[in-house]
């Protein structure tokens, strides 16, 4: 460090006056092209320069311990707003700010301002700020320090700048908060510091207590720490209270004593004071107030002083802090009302974090539960009934595709079981933990069907109020099964077909590409070939669904397999409907396998629960099976089919006349004819739309 002359310090007047450097006697500081004096100060750290500081003319410097200081010296001798360098002329004047330890130049402490001359120190605290006019000459005791390491020369103005303009000014550094830890011996002055690390440390404590009844002990230690109080609880008002809340509501969730006394409850008074108020209290004198003295069983009054503070979170009314001394010498005072109701706001939320997070919690579980019960009950569902040679066969081919992860095609017609079949396949194979999504894409425009398989963003067209995750994402690992896959428009199945190749797509009015890992078992009872052929259904999407076939027997090629299916729908909507029927009379039965059931294993469905709200006792009889026309016309007495005369015509001239004829038949109802024929409303549109066809005026 550099040290005065004693020539020096008759100059400059003595230690304790105030000095100001004849202007005259001064060296002029070097200046620039413009004028303008350059000069800088530079900290250093002990034996570290460590920050260069340019001082601009016109701008005055300020130094001191406030981070809104433009050089911030973190050191208790610093005041806050300790001196300030400034441009006065040609010359560069250390001004003190009245600070409480004084400033020093050079070993000289000084008052007022101070004009700085080239290599001088300023010292405040362990820091030292060099003044020059030069980067380039080094300071006495510190040219070492300056110098780069490789090279005898001292540090350059462009080295200093380089460093200066392009590494941020770190003026502190720290690893744990000084609020973590108050200081024993610390000064009345430093009691606000005290509170507030105390609160800092409450508030990490709250945060990891994992109940209620754990967070109210953790309050009660913080509030025993902070205050004179020496018996204490907390009391909250049950989960559910009514609109009226009483003092007689209130419950000990804990309570805390230095001693053997045991905790008296907070008298009615003054808990109805501060629920009706809602402000904190505190009372003393209370052996002296019949209304606020608690005695015990002996009749000795413990209270000398009693805080009352509510814990409540706008509107929501949590319960009471309650706490006393029993010392007269150690009575509450105003700064223990402050410290607690600062508890008690941080209590009331947490406690109401605490609620919401067991409210998720609850309905997290109840949903995973539903969720498994939903799962078995889907599994249950998936199982194929019956034990005929074609379902032997189906079984086992559904137990050979399952595994292999490959893209399946399932046909037959409606009616026959095609969503339980993908079903089967999903809970057969390796990805039967994850999601089965069902969609229909007959259901749904193109517009529509788009943005429910990829999704939609937000705004992306009128409607469209938040984001939307599509069918695919929803599948993600898991199976995505497509019930008539026909039906896609030709600009939906170009993006479904890329999908299904595993390229990431965007959701409709989004660019952000979405990858999902989805299986995909798709389904259709129409002539997809013929589809190709007349350019209605993309030839590359036909060969990438087509990779494994499997084609559903209509319910009358197994007819063996009625009875089984019959008794497994009876047993379902009897439990469901919570009817005493129990099984099918002879004649039933006999009735169920002769019919040839258009709308195969769906209709029977139907006509079994029709049969089981119709019963009046436990057996279901011929009378309590109502056949749909369509299917009684099929049907002949005691199980002889009706057979027309054949003739030589295409299937789709035969389901036009078909649709037509169930048309007629319903007086062109078509929501019931679509029953009957076992399709969809929308499907027969459509169909009716491609026929040409419409009804007759």
């Amino acid at each position: 460090m550099q040290t005065s002359t004693a020539s020096d310090s008759r100059e400059r007047g003595g230690d304790d006056s105030t000095i100001l450097r004849p202007a005259d006697t001064s060296p002029a500081a070097p200046s620039t092209s413009d004028g303008e004096s350059v000069a800088y100060l530079i900290v250093r750290d002990g034996n570290t320069w460590r920050d260069v500081f340019r001082l601009n003319p016109g701008q005055v410097t300020t130094i001191g311990r406030a981070p809104t200081n433009r050089i911030v010296i973190r050191d208790e001798v610093c005041s806050r707003n300790h001196c300030e360098v400034f441009q006065s002329g040609n010359r560069w004047t250390l001004r003190d700010l009245g600070s409480r330890n004084g400033t020093v130049v050079n070993s000289i402490r000084i008052a007022g301002d101070w004009e700085l001359q080239e290599s001088e120190l300023i010292e405040i605290g362990a820091y030292q700020l060099g003044f020059t006019f030069d980067l380039s000459k080094p300071f006495p005791e510190a040219a070492d320090a300056v110098k780069p390491p490789d090279d005898d020369t001292a540090t350059s103005v462009d080295l200093v700048f380089e460093h200066a303009s392009t590494e941020p000014n770190i003026i502190h550094r720290t690893r744990r908060s000084r609020y973590r830890s108050a200081p024993a011996d610390a000064a009345p002055r430093d009691r606000s510091h005290m509170e507030l690390s105390r609160l800092y440390r409450l508030a990490l404590d709250m945060g990891g207590a994992p109940d209620s009844a754990k967070l109210c002990e953790v309050v009660l230690g913080g509030l025993f720490a902070g205050t004179s109080a020496d018996i204490g609880a907390v009391l909250l008002f049950p989960k559910i209270a009514g609109d009226e809340l009483t003092p007689s509501d209130l419950q000990v969730a804990a309570y805390k004593s230095k001693g053997d006394l045991p905790y008296q409850r907070v008298v009615d008074h003054l808990a109805a004071v501060v629920l009706e108020n809602r402000e904190a209290v505190l009372a003393r004198d209370v052996s002296d107030d019949s209304r606020l003295a608690s005695r015990d069983s002996l009749g000795q009054i413990h209270a000398r002083s009693v805080i009352c503070a509510p814990i409540c979170q706008e509107e929501r009314f949590h319960g009471l802090i309650h706490l006393y001394s029993t010392s007269p010498e150690t009575q509450l005072n105003p700064d223990d009302l402050e410290f607690t109701l600062a508890v008690a706001d941080q209590l009331a939320l947490a406690l109401e974090n605490l609620k919401q997070k067991e409210t998720l919690a609850h309905g997290l579980a109840r949903a995973q539960d539903a969720n498994q019960t939903l799962r078995r009950q889907l599994e249950l569902e998936a199982s194929l009934i019956g034990d005929s040679p074609l379902m032997q066969q189906l079984r086992e081919r559904i137990a050979r595709i399952a595994p292999s992860g490959a893209t399946t095609l399932v046909r037959g017609e409606s009616g026959v079981g095609k969503e339980l079949v993908a079903r089967a396949i999903h809970y057969s194979s390796d990805r039967r933990d994850a999601p089965f999504v069902c969609m229909n894409c007959a259901a749904l425009s193109e517009s529509l069907l788009e943005s429910e398989l990829f999704g939609h963003e937000k705004g992306s067209f009128t409607g469209a109020t938040d984001r939307k995750i599509g069918k695919f994402e929803q599948a993600h690992t898991g199976t995505l099964f497509l019930d008539e896959v026909g039906e896609m428009s030709l600009a939906v199945q170009a993006k479904f077909l890329r999908a299904l190749e595993g390229h990431p797509f965007e959701r409709v009015g989004g660019r952000t590409p979405v990858h999902a890992d989805v299986r995909v078992v798709a389904a259709t009872n129409r002539d997809l070939e013929t589809a190709v052929e007349e350019g209605t259904f993309r030839k590359d999407l036909y060969y990438r669904l087509h990779v494994v076939e499997m084609r559903i027997a209509p319910l009358r090629e197994h007819r063996t397999d009625i009875p089984l299916l019959a008794h497994h729908f009876l047993e379902r909507f009897a439990r469901k409907t919570n009817r005493p029927i129990k099984r099918f009379s002879s004649g039933a039965l006999d009735l169920l396998i002769a019919c040839d059931w258009p709308g195969n294993v769906r209709e029977l469905q139907n006509a079994i629960e029709r049969a089981v709200i119709l019963c009046a006792g436990e057996t279901i009889t011929e009378d309590d099976i109502q056949l749909s026309d369509l299917t009684r016309d099929r049907t002949a007495t005691h199980g002889e089919v009706v057979t027309s005369d054949y003739r030589e015509i295409s299937l789709e001239i035969l389901e036009q006349e078909h649709i037509l004829a169930t048309l007629e038949r319903t007086e062109w109802n078509k929501s019931r004819a679509a029953q009957i024929l076992g399709i969809e409303r929308s499907t027969l549109d459509r169909k009716l739309k491609r026929y040409a066809v419409s009804r007759p005026d």
